[in-house]
Formats: C-alpha cells, structure tokens, sequence
C-alpha cells in the first residue's frame, strides 16, 4: 500500500478530475488523502474522503483577459496561496507522511514541500496553459512568471543551486488532456491520459423531468470562474437559443444572478446553478455544449462525441478553443464581441452537422485512448516505493 497526498486549489475544475484518480487509487488498496481548502474540497468529495485542511482565507476574483488575467491569476491567487497553505502543508507532510505528493500546478507550495522532504511528486495538470507554453514568444512574460516561483523557492528557505520549476515534475507530469487538444506530443515523463470520467456524487434536485424528448438540447455553461463577465454573455445566449427555435432546448448552468430573469427565459428552457453534467452527456441527453473552452467541460463533451460551440475567456481558453476548431469539433466564437445572431448561427451550424459531430466523436476516442483515471494510477504507482522480495531463509539439514 502506498499512501498519496493530493494537493489541490480551490477549484470545481480542478478537484473533480482529480477525484476520479483518487478513487482509482483507493480501489487498488492504496491511502489517499487531500489538502487543501476543506471548506471547498468537502462538498465536492463528499462525507468519506480524507481531507487535511490548510485554513480558509479569501482571494481575489480573477478578471480580465489576455496578460490582465495572467496578472490576476498568478498574484491574486497563485502566489498568495502559496504563501497562506506553505507551513500548513510542511507540518501536514511531516504528520500524514505520504510516499508520494499529486501537486496540482496552481499549488507550487506542495512541490516545495516534497522537494524539502524528498518525497516523490508528480504534478497535476487538469488545464493546457502550461503545456502549450503560450507565452513562449514573450519572453518578459516567461521571466516574471519564473520570478514569482524563484521568490516562492527562496521564501521557502530551498537552496538556490537546486531551483525547479515547481509547476513541472521532473518525475512526471499528468494531464487530463491528449495531443489533440496540446497540439503536440508529449515528453516521456507527460502523461496526457484525457478526460477523467469517474462518477461524481448524484445530484437528486436536477429536474430531469423538464427535459422534453424529441428536442434537441444544448448545454450552457460558463464555468465556476466567469463571474459578473458571464452576466452579459449568457444574455446574449439565451436570445440565441430562442433565435434556434422550440425544437432546441437549452439547459443553462450558472448561478441564479447571472441569468436574466426567469420571465426572460424562453419557456421550454432549463436553469440550474448546476448541472450533472457527466450524467446528462453520459445519458445521451446532450446534442451539443455551449462554454468557455475549460478543459474540462471540453474533453467530458468530446469523450461523449458531442461537439461545442466556444466562446473563451481568459488562461488556456482560447489555446484550447482554438485546438476545438482546427480538429472540427466545433466553432470557436468571440465572447466579449458575439451577438445572439452569429450565436445562433453557429449553434445552429454545430446541431445540424453530421461533420463536427463526426470529428467530435473521433476527438474524443483519441482522449479516451489515453486511458484516464486507470493510465494515471498506473503512473503514479510507479513512483511510490517498491516492493520488497520476500526474505527467504535457507534450510539446513542436520
């Protein structure tokens, strides 16, 4: 039995498809235990799992877009957050003992950690930012994101001379994505496994029964992250769907105020805070998914064979947006700029093509090729600590 530290920001997107190999890992006998904000994590992994928490503090809202959101990004929340969890983490290491750290990339502070202990880790990205390097061409950029993680390491108390960056494993690294979505091949030590696809607690209050049959139905959903700047566009997408017709139903997920009033809403639609949506795409109850280009909400679709409109907003939305559309899988459209016309025809565009619909198929049979949650458990088993041979003693004879 090898036990496992999992330690995770405080985000939906980014503790669900980690749940998966967690739950991977536990029933292959091994210890799993997360760190992080308890008051996020609870609710999200339920009443059973082990979580030793790090405190709970405020951060924040991310905001903007292009390197404004980089900005709010890495020193509203990255960095601030690295600071907060890095002495919880380093008693919680030293108490727990884990064999080996899944260090999600937006937590340098658990890679810290391991590398003070020498504990193997692997880091743990459920996003593409940082594998498809966006800002390669910019270098300023590259130097003052490494500027922030050597203040992180030196705050941290770690020899200089051994400096890495913690956002890397050099163990390994595990992505729930695969080259169609990277754009590229991965190193040996990058395990692009796809989409996890595990099954999330049940949601009993989604009303089921207010999905019509024969309607062709789209999910609306901007992530946990959009905010006030989801209000204005998902405006503009509730007139779109009415422009589609009664025989498109939209189900919207997103919080109550960032909708228009339910009198606004055509009548036939569904909205919820949150949706199943797993169990909606898993149920064949899903013709096509309006978002963000979250990676996520982008491979659970393609997994499904159900192709998506885009409409990116910030970070690795537009890289991952842009991958979407050059594989055939879906359109990509502005989202500050769109009106519900072009919206409604590029939906209408996506529902009535038997093209995007077979290239998402295709897509996603390549995710799934990259084995999930099973691919990552086998991967980090393998750096946990090796079995012992039996000890066998010779028998003499008198």
């Amino acid at each position: 039995m090898t036990r496992f530290l999992l330690v995770m920001p405080p985000l939906t997107g980014h503790v669900n498809p980690a749940a998966g190999i967690a739950a991977e890992l536990t029933a292959r006998g091994h210890e799993v235990a997360w760190t992080g904000t308890e008051s996020v994590l609870r609710p999200l992994l339920g009443p059973d799992a082990r979580v030793l928490g790090t405190g709970t503090r405020a951060f924040r809202a991310q905001g903007g877009h292009g390197l404004a959101a980089l900005r709010s990004l890495w020193e509203g929340f990255i960095v601030p957050y690295a600071r907060f969890t890095a002495k919880p983490l380093d008693t919680l290491v030293r108490e727990y003992r884990p064999d080996v750290l899944l260090v999600d990339q937006h937590t340098p502070a658990g890679a810290l950690v391991a590398h003070r202990h020498g504990l193997p880790w692997a880091s743990f990205a459920p996003g593409a930012m940082e594998l498809g390097h966006p800002y390669r061409a910019l270098p300023q950029v590259e130097a003052w994101m490494t500027g922030l993680l050597s203040g992180l390491w030196e705050r941290a108390g770690l020899p200089a001379g051994e400096y890495l960056d913690p956002r890397f494993s050099p163990a390994l690294v595990l992505a729930t994505t695969g080259p169609a979505l990277t754009g590229s091949a991965a190193p040996p030590h990058h395990a692009q496994v796809g989409p996890v696809l595990a099954p999330r607690p049940h949601d009993p209050d989604f009303p089921w029964q207010r999905l019509l049959p024969g309607r062709r139905r789209v999910l609306v959903t901007m992530g946990t992250l959009a905010g006030e700047l989801g209000a204005d566009f998902l405006a503009r997408a509730v007139r779109a769907l009415e422009l589609c017709g009664p025989q498109v139903q939209p189900v919207f997920a997103a919080p109550r105020e960032l909708l228009p009033a339910p009198s606004e809403l055509p009548p036939h639609a569904v909205a919820v805070d949150r949706a199943p949506v797993l169990e909606l795409l898993a149920r064949g109850e899903l013709d096509a998914v309006l978002c963000h280009g979250g990676m996520n909400t982008v491979g659970e679709a393609l997994a499904h064979g159900v192709p998506l409109v885009t409409a990116p907003i910030r970070h690795d939305q537009p890289f991952v947006a842009a991958q979407v559309a050059a594989a055939g899988a879906g359109l990509r459209v502005p989202f500050a700029r769109v009106t519900p016309e072009r919206l409604a025809a590029a939906l209408t565009a996506v529902l009535d093509s038997t093209e995007h619909r077979d290239r998402a198929v295709q897509v996603g049979r390549g995710l799934l090729a990259g084995g999930g949650a099973v691919a990552a458990a086998d991967r980090l088993e393998a750096l946990g600590p090796r079995p012992q041979p039996p000890v066998t003693v010779p028998v003499t004879t008198p």
